[in-house]
């Protein structure tokens, strides 16, 4: 079942860098709900992934902040959004003007079934995936369990997008994750890695956008 990451707030190091960290410092100051916003948005500003008039779903939303931007670069000019943007967590996410909202496991049949019936001809122009698991600190675990997720993202996004849609899907470099870049190249036409200003250097975090499918 897809969850969020836990960090240790209680480790002086981590509040520190925490507390220093320039991207936390400007999510803040920018009504992001969290520093990953930042994530996104290079992205979409290099790769052109969202505008107005798409439908957009947003896998492991909570607590919203790669909505928001998502939100921002569908809207139109009547300052509503342009299109469809539908968010998806297990935890509650902060309701969002123009945002439809579930709660639930996508890989749950019945929560799958409620997403696709609010989708436009069953369909999406782009899926969005930032989920990370809950970490346990030992390496060939957690990755393992990352991997999972980026496959049960990936098996949705064939299943639903569009023909010429695209996917972005958080991973990690270590295991397996050779074998994921060979199996969304399988499945689409185009597969690049992305690594944010955002993300930081010494994770193993990157992400993929995959685009067109086969």
């Amino acid at each position: 079942m897809p969850t969020r990451p836990r960090k240790n707030r209680s480790n002086p190091e981590w509040i520190a860098r925490h507390i220093n960290d320039p991207y936390v410092k400007r999510s803040v100051a920018e009504g992001y709900r969290s520093r990953a916003a930042y994530k996104l948005s290079e992205i979409d500003d290099k790769d052109r992934l969202l505008r107005p008039g798409m439908v957009v779903v947003d896998l492991g939303a909570a607590p919203g902040s790669w909505t928001q931007v998502a939100r921002e670069r569908l809207l139109g000019q009547s300052g509503k959004i342009n299109g469809q943007l539908i968010a998806l967590d297990l935890l509650p996410i902060e309701a969002l003007p123009g945002v439809e909202a579930l709660r639930g496991d996508f890989h749950d049949e019945a929560v799958e079934n409620q997403l696709v019936a609010l989708l436009r001809e069953g369909r999406a122009d782009v899926v969005l995936s930032d989920m990370a698991p809950n970490l346990s600190g030992v390496a060939a675990a957690d990755s393992a369990r990352s991997l999972h997720l980026a496959e049960l993202a990936a098996d949705f996004a064939v299943k639903y997008l569009q023909p010429d849609g695209a996917f972005l899907v958080k991973a990690f470099h270590g295991s397996g994750y050779s074998q994921y870049v060979q199996r969304l190249k399988q499945a689409f036409r185009s597969v690049t890695e992305r690594k944010p200003a955002a993300s930081r250097e010494t994770s193993a975090e990157v992400y993929l956008l995959a685009r067109q499918l086969r």
